[in-house]
């Protein structure tokens, strides 16, 4: 690279780790610490060099159709230069390396192999590491990191839509969306960073090695993506057998099959239980005892037509112990609804979209705020 003469004037002993030409004489290179612009003569302007210091706040991108506009935000103000819009893809990756690197967010000598930028959605692929950010800044201070050695599984979902990127830190699924049209390009950066980290060929490989790191942990494999905590108890437990008969269901067969518990002798079809053959032998007594005494007690008889028998009573509280066991077990049968994968995974994408929808609110609120801070500034001054 052929440095300017203002250019090199500007470096102050330091090294360009990086540079885009653009169109004519211009460029854009990049230090330790800086980003420096440097536009050649023309007919409308000198020849120049701005300087963009990496200790920045926000980086904002907008794009028309011959120019991508980047808008810098510092402390002490705002700053912004532009390029032609066909350099603008390899000028935020320039940009961003410096600004991540002075941040500390990536290592020093670690690269930014690609950035793609979507309505809401900033994805940064660097050697080591994802960076996701949330918003239409393509840099703030709200950024998440997912380092490369914490995956523990990567996979990709494709709808007509969108392509999801799942990728599992620590046993716990991390989803991308990005839109279709992208879905290859962004898999095959993906793919390559990560096999190119882990020194593997392909995507079934990674997840085998990554898997044999993740089996030493708790994580157990049949675990859903999304914890409920420990004070909620789960609807179905091993103690509980939804297919084992209810305690009082042999008592209510018996009781609806007067065959079986008729006879004085106990023959049928089915085994009474205790409480039937109590009654049954109740039964029998009370009849020898009518018999030896002859009805001479007719107290006896008129007491008998004035209540219940034994039988009807054992009868009717056989009847009432069995109902509530039989409605019990019936019931918790029928209220038994499994939680299934594809409910859990509906779960996880429904949280993934208001984990989104509040951070773009928080970033409205924040723009707002510094809207109102400026205001108050200005009213002061």
């Amino acid at each position: 690279m052929d440095v300017p003469d203002l250019v090199r004037e500007a470096l102050d002993d330091e090294a360009v780790e990086g540079h885009v030409s653009l169109d004519n004489e211009d460029i854009v290179c990049r230090t330790p610490t800086r980003t420096l612009v440097y536009t050649g003569d023309g007919l409308l302007s000198d020849e120049q060099v701005e300087e963009f210091p990496h200790d920045l706040e926000r980086v904002g991108v907008s794009e028309s159709r011959r120019k991508t506009k980047f808008v810098c935000e510092y402390i002490d103000g705002t700053r912004s230069f532009t390029v032609p819009s066909s350099y603008g893809d390899a000028v935020l990756s320039l940009l961003l390396e410096g600004v991540l690197r002075a941040e500390s967010v990536v290592d020093e000598d670690e690269s930014v192999v690609g950035v793609y930028r979507f309505s809401e959605l900033t994805l940064i692929v660097a050697e080591h590491r994802m960076v996701k950010l949330v918003g239409e800044l393509v840099w703030s201070e709200d950024y998440e990191v997912y380092p490369y050695p914490d995956v523990t599984g990567l996979a990709f979902e494709d709808t007509t839509v969108a392509t999801s990127i799942v990728v599992s830190v620590d046993g716990r699924p991390q989803r991308v969306k990005v839109p279709s049209d992208e879905g290859p390009l962004v898999r095959q950066t993906v793919e390559e960073a990560l096999f190119a980290h882990y020194d593997v060929a392909s995507l079934e490989e990674l997840n085998r090695v990554v898997g044999d790191d993740e089996a030493g942990t708790e994580a157990d494999s049949d675990t859903s993506d999304i914890d409920f905590g420990d004070d909620i108890d789960p609807l179905v437990s091993d103690d509980d057998d939804p297919l084992a008969p209810a305690a009082g269901r042999t008592v209510s067969d018996d009781a609806r099959d007067p065959g079986e518990t008729d006879t004085a002798d106990g023959s049928g079809t089915g085994a009474p239980d205790d409480r039937s053959m109590e009654g049954t032998t109740a039964s029998a007594s009370a009849g020898r005892s009518d018999a030896e005494t002859g009805g001479e007690e007719p107290a006896d008889s008129r007491s008998g037509e004035d209540g219940p028998g034994p039988e009807a009573e054992d009868a009717h509280t056989d009847a009432e112990s069995a109902d509530p066991g039989d409605a019990g077990g019936e019931s918790r049968e029928d209220a038994v609804d499994p939680v299934t994968e594809e409910d859990l995974a509906a779960i996880a994408d429904h949280l993934e979209e208001l984990t989104e929808a509040v951070d773009r609110q928080n970033e409205l609120l924040k723009r707002q705020h510094r809207a109102i801070k400026q205001l108050v500034d200005q009213l002061q001054d």
